[in-house]
């Protein structure tokens, strides 16, 4: 039996429960021993998601196992997820890792071709118990290799997301309907009306990237239509920032990366702590 749950059934208890799933994304030790303990805490299923970038800097063997270790000694109840993997190899390498879930993220190539490498994925993933996420219509902004200028960027389209959803076999639909990485520049307007368009038109788990930053009323309201999986990284990044930041300032004469970063840590676990809260998941991993 895996460690990891699949995000098909976390996202399924979510939609069932009528509560959002968090997938909080990490790179290190640090991260991921800050994710783990809030989720414990606060007794929440969730997702631990790596992109390639971060398997790239950490290790893809050393991420697995750090996050192995923490979900072994902390018997927290959470997916192991590839968010944003851009080829059909960022998957296989997870596949053989040991992930429980990963995202194919086709979503700047024409229709077609985004259909066939999803495919692609599908029939590896699928006979192994692995879940699948892939992303149809384009996100604003910047996320590992993908960049979308708003100009070339396009919501997507709730007819053929069904079209998406049937041809392929995908367990999740990341979807975009306003929702931008990194952080808004004023604040974000997010087209329900499409959300429920598409919660209509297909039985797929929703899922909302980019996350960070916008408003908890309209996450809240996202989760209300149907989104089950809701994704935080910049939140992160900026909680570890801020943590490493504050204290140097405060404390110039220490060196020890230990003390260094433990303000850090506690930002971040603070940070996923109130994700948690906003996503109604609190207690549900009883």
């Amino acid at each position: 039996m895996s460690l990891f749950k699949t995000t098909k059934e976390l996202e399924q208890q979510a939609r069932d429960g009528k509560f959002g799933l968090g997938a909080f994304n990490t790179n290190n030790l640090e991260i991921t021993k800050s994710i783990a303990a809030a989720i414990k805490e606060e007794s929440s299923p969730a997702i631990i998601a790596v992109t390639p970038s971060a398997m790239k800097y950490a290790g893809s063997r050393q991420i697995t196992n750090i996050v192995r270790t923490a979900v072994e000694e902390s018997g927290i109840k959470v997916a192991l997820h590839l968010d944003h993997g851009t080829t059909v190899a960022d998957c296989v390498e997870c596949l053989k890792q040991g992930f429980s879930s990963v995202m194919i993220d086709g979503s700047k190539l024409p229709f077609e071709e985004n259909i066939a490498m999803v495919n692609e994925v599908v029939k590896l993933a699928k006979p192994l118990g692995i879940s699948v996420e892939a992303e149809l219509g384009r996100i604003f902004g910047a996320e590992e290799q993908i960049v979308v200028t708003e100009r070339e960027a396009s919501f997507t389209d709730p007819k053929q997301a069904a079209e998406f959803v049937e041809r392929t076999g995908i367990d999740s639909l990341a979807v975009s309907i306003g929702n931008a990485h990194g952080f808004y520049k004023g604040r974000p307007e997010l087209d329900f009306d499409r959300l429920k368009e598409i919660q209509e038109q297909t039985d797929a788990l929703l899922v909302l990237h980019g996350a960070s930053g916008i408003p908890e009323e309209d996450v809240r309201k996202a989760i209300e239509i149907g989104i089950t999986k809701v994704n935080i990284d910049t939140e992160i990044r900026d909680a570890f920032r801020r943590g490493v930041t504050d204290f140097i300032q405060d404390n110039p004469q220490v060196i020890d990366p230990r003390k260094i970063l433990k303000p850090a840590m506690e930002e971040m676990t603070e940070v996923v702590k109130r994700k948690i809260s906003i996503f109604m998941s609190g207690g549900k991993a009883k």
